[in-house]
């Protein structure tokens, strides 16, 4: 008897660990009782750049019960994406559309035409950046995490219209309370790593 309950509180201090550790883990454990509906999204015409980089959310993840969310990027000729980073939790699965995506995983460099697939796990270094003249057009999935939240504040809320600009201590400030958020980890040489990506393929 003792012996069990020693095993029952022990599995409850383990789960009790997983959930604090995730911000998120709370809110999709208690969100899973609820059944998954149906969701129909119309389509729409394709994303465009806009001569830099755009996003535009198709699946959120309160309309998956926390499972699932999924956004459409569209990034301009020649156009560096964010600084090499990991997340320490969010599993991220892109499907390129359109062009073709240069991406770094860990040391090394892979491109993913249209109709390719590639899967980002945690905890592993990454960006991306199209080196091509033709726009590049891809939709990225998210799981176990609201991640089109953290994009939405970056690119709509966090701009210099909106009294962040780029450098500034008020934006420096709220990203570095989001990337903690959402657990996203920069190293200290990471735009050091971008601006050798940007002078190597010649991108803005």
């Amino acid at each position: 008897m003792e012996r069990r309950d020693f095993l029952l509180k022990s599995s409850m201090l383990t789960a009790f660990l997983a959930v604090s550790q995730n911000p998120f883990a709370a809110t999709q454990n208690a969100s899973l009782a609820d059944p998954l509906k149906p969701i129909l999204l119309p389509s729409l015409p394709p994303l465009e750049s806009k001569g830099g980089m755009d996003i535009r959310v198709w699946m959120r993840s309160k309309m998956t019960n926390g499972l699932f969310s999924s956004v459409e990027c569209a990034v301009a000729p020649k156009m560096m994406g964010p600084p090499p980073h990991y997340h320490k939790e969010l599993d991220e699965l892109m499907l390129v559309l359109d062009g073709t995506a240069t991406i770094l995983i860990g040391e090394d460099i892979v491109e993913v035409e249209a109709g390719g697939w590639h899967l980002r796990p945690p905890l592993i270094k990454h960006t991306f950046w199209n080196a091509s003249d033709k726009p590049l057009r891809f939709i990225d999935m998210y799981f176990n995490q609201p991640f089109e939240e953290y994009l939405e504040r970056l690119f709509f809320e966090l701009t210099p219209q909106n009294g962040f600009p780029d450098g500034s201590d008020a934006r420096n400030k709220e990203m570095g309370m989001l990337n903690d958020k959402f657990g996203l980890v920069f190293s200290p040489a990471c735009m050091a790593e971008r601006e050798a990506i940007v002078n190597k393929y010649g991108l803005k």
